[in-house]
């Protein structure tokens, strides 16, 4: 088995804002901003300056990873989603890692592909998934909410060209210079519709048994380790998640099989979403991952933001054995979330959801950070 680090230790004494190490980089803290989707870049996926201001200003993150950006046309999910398919990508985005380095800061990319979770208004290509299962709600388009599409199902060609495809955009993300990437295997998308029994009814080497449906996941992600390198690149899971309509089926088998044939490739890290503490698989799949394991505790999607920013959550989940802990609506709102965690300052809320996704400053890059003398005062 390989491994980009030690076996994780007794974590109880372990520092939020001490250093961590993570493959080649050093980390000032242990706090991950998560890769969320904000719809700011170009109708042809090219990030946008703005999109360099917003990372920028919360480069205090131990690691940024950047926001779900597509691989190939046909795995473009929303409007205005970013992508690392052309020249003209690499471009865009590394004016986005040269601003954030400029402000201190470490970056990797997620790549996604979103499978059933596409339209041709938006990508002009037929969605493509595991198999013929649409999406069960409306699509969000460029002309706005439209009926879903019942996607084509992969051929084995497709699948291989698509492999190829996540392989060369982590070579991609690092040309425009992010320190690696991470492989988006959760949330409903692409490669976790191959991994569940709803949305995978393939009867070929890629359906059926979990050790046939963890396939694809694993053929990418040793593509993409075998293009840049195991320590720059990442994976995330979701054990039993239910986003967008995905009804998984035998969440136990799947992930102990599929942890351990990524074990195997040695990536530098496991990203876990909605990680519990208390429930026996994460903590079976953290005795079984001996790298290091990025944890991102429940803060009640939907729901006003803990008062302590999600504090005791990742002080919790730092005991249980995580090694990072990845937030994600605590940074949206705050980009000196770390400092603000740090001193103990109040945090802001989210303000309405609805401005996550609708493009422009608002909502994006105008959250206000604290004064040095508040933070210090921790008011």
């Amino acid at each position: 088995m390989t491994t980009n680090s030690a076996p994780a230790a007794a974590s109880a004494a372990r520092d939020l804002f001490g250093p961590a190490r993570l493959g080649p980089l050093d980390l000032p803290n242990r706090l991950v901003m998560a890769p969320m989707t904000r719809n700011r870049a170009a109708d042809d996926g090219t990030p946008l300056p703005i999109m360099a201001e917003y990372y920028a200003q919360r480069a205090g993150a131990g690691l940024i990873i950047a926001e779900a950006t597509t691989p190939n046309a046909v795995g473009a999910t929303y409007p205005n989603i970013p992508a690392i398919y052309r020249d003209t990508h690499v471009e865009g985005w590394r004016a986005v890692t040269d601003t954030v380095h400029a402000a201190g800061g470490r970056m990797f990319l997620q790549l996604q592909h979103g499978g059933r979770i596409g339209h041709p208004e938006t990508s002009g290509l037929h969605p493509v998934a595991p198999s013929p299962v649409p999406f069960p709600d409306a699509m969000h388009t460029p002309s706005g909410s439209r009926p879903p599409v019942v996607p084509r199902e992969m051929t084995v060609e497709e699948i291989r060209s698509t492999v190829q495809d996540f392989a060369n955009a982590a070579r991609n993300a690092v040309a425009a210079g992010f320190a690696g990437v991470e492989v988006h295997a959760a949330n409903g998308y692409l490669l976790h519709q191959f991994l569940g029994q709803d949305t995978n009814r393939r009867t070929d080497a890629y359906g059926g048994p979990v050790a046939h449906r963890i396939r694809f996941t694993v053929e990418v992600v040793r593509a993409v380790v075998d293009a840049i390198g195991a320590e720059r690149v990442g994976v995330r899971i979701a054990p039993g998640v239910t986003a967008n309509a995905m009804a998984e089926g035998d969440t136990e088998a799947i992930y102990p099989e599929l942890v351990a044939a990524l074990a195997e490739i040695g990536p530098a890290y496991l990203h876990v979403v909605f990680a519990d503490p208390d429930q026996p698989l994460f903590r079976e799949l953290r005795a079984a991952w001996t790298g290091v394991l990025i944890a991102n505790p429940v803060l009640g999607w939907g729901g006003p933001l803990p008062e302590d920013g999600g504090k005791a959550a990742a002080e919790r989940l730092l005991a249980a054995g995580a090694d990072l802990i990845a937030l994600g609506r605590p940074f949206l709102a705050n980009p000196d979330l770390v400092d603000r965690l740090r001193g103990g300052a109040p945090v802001n809320q989210v303000r309405d959801s609805g401005l996550m996704y609708t493009g422009g400053a608002e909502g994006y890059t105008d959250y206000p950070a604290l004064d040095r003398a508040a933070l210090a005062a921790g008011v």
